[in-house]
């Protein structure tokens, strides 16, 4: 098969589908990788780098999608990319299509293979491709939050662990999973004071085995999250529906009753956003103010640390690239139900449910779809 690595054109997105290390895999395993040129340049792989582990380098992204049979990105195709698919081409990337109309349609108007790396699924209910990128904007959502909460960025002007003396700032973070744990993880390190809110008994018992008194792990009712919200000093959304748009828990009313120069980190933001006053915003422009409250809404928050962010992903996607290549998409995706679960678009079908529900379209099963 035919593997194209095209580079990422997002606002300020550095990182690249594959590594060098996983173009030489591909290529042991006899497939062709071609590679845009300088599409790993932003996390310190040359063009060279590429072509010592077997790729072929080519100059522009039409040529990537017109040769390629797979497609394998980091973030959602943009307009000008989607304009490049075509019918029968497996498109292998983050797409987050639940509150993005316009990306669902070209995609159904290309009729591309189109298997979203955020619901993959596995044999423990977790989504084993998001995970990686959830640890990445968990810890980085604290960071975010903490200078956000500068005075030179419009916030309280505080430090969130305090000095001895004078109290630490409150980090309530909503939702206890992935994004999370590891927010909890960054907040409790820098001596805050820590408050986590879910609905699920075993993720808050799990909390509490692993932090014990140093986080509160709260059941979370429309009272203790609004109790909790507007005594915040920060706010980390970090609520996941998988392939669904977020729910708004945070409303309008709840911002306008924060304390002035609060701040509010939404990494729930590729999905819609967990809070009712966020928009999407880059790592040019991350941040902006409602009603005093300082917004910090980047959708692609790990591509501030690329390196980082670009291994810990193709550690976990590789193993499914090699799948789709070494046995073609139709039996890779009947062989693993968990890929299969992946598969949000294919020949002008939607098969994400979530996706499906949310922006209205007909639902095909992915496995009727895949053999019809």
């Amino acid at each position: 098969m035919i593997i194209g690595v095209p580079k990422e054109i997002k606002n300020h997105e550095y990182r690249v589908g594959m590594v060098p290390a996983s173009v030489r895999e591909l290529i042991n395993h006899g497939h062709e990788v071609i590679v845009e040129t300088n599409a790993g340049i932003g996390i310190g792989f040359t063009d060279q780098d590429y072509v010592d582990a077997g790729a072929s380098i080519i100059n522009q992204a039409s040529d990537v999608f017109a040769q390629a049979e797979m497609i394998v990105k980091v973030k959602e195709p943009q307009a000008v990319e989607r304009a490049m698919l075509r019918e029968g081409q497996i498109l292998f990337t983050y797409l987050h299509l639940a509150p993005d109309l316009p990306q669902t349609e070209d995609l159904i108007k290309s009729k591309a293979i189109c298997i979203a790396y955020e619901t993959v699924t596995d044999d423990f209910g977790g989504l084993p491709l998001l995970a990686p990128m959830s640890e990445v904007a968990g810890r980085m959502s604290i960071q975010a939050g903490a200078q956000a909460l500068e005075k030179s960025n419009a916030g309280r002007g505080m430090l969130l662990g305090g000095v001895p003396g004078v109290e630490p700032a409150k980090v309530v973070i909503i939702g206890g999973g992935m994004v999370g744990n590891n927010a909890a993880q960054m907040a409790v390190g820098m001596g805050a004071d820590v408050v986590v809110l879910d609905r699920n008994t075993n993720v808050l018992r799990k909390l509490d085995a692993q932090f014990g008194n140093k986080v509160k792990a709260i059941y979370s009712t429309a009272d203790a999250l609004e109790k909790h919200v507007l005594d915040a000093d920060l706010v980390i959304g970090g609520v996941l529906i998988p392939g669904a748009a977020a729910p708004k828990l945070v409303t309008k009313e709840h911002i306008k009753n924060m304390k002035p120069g609060a701040a509010i980190v939404d990494v729930a933001i590729d999905q819609g956003g967990c809070i009712e006053t966020s928009k999407a915003t880059t790592h040019a422009e991350p941040t902006y103010i409602v009603d005093d409250v300082v917004h910090y809404c980047v959708a692609n928050m790990p591509g501030a640390v690329p390196r980082t962010s670009t291994f810990a992903l193709n550690n976990a996607t590789l193993p499914y690239i090699l799948q789709i290549a070494n046995k073609g998409h139709v039996q890779a995706l009947l062989d693993n139900k968990h890929l299969l679960n992946g598969l949000n678009v294919i020949d002008g079908q939607v098969t994400c449910q979530s996706v499906a529900e949310n922006l209205g379209f007909e639902y095909v099963d992915p496995a009727v779809a895949l053999i019809n």
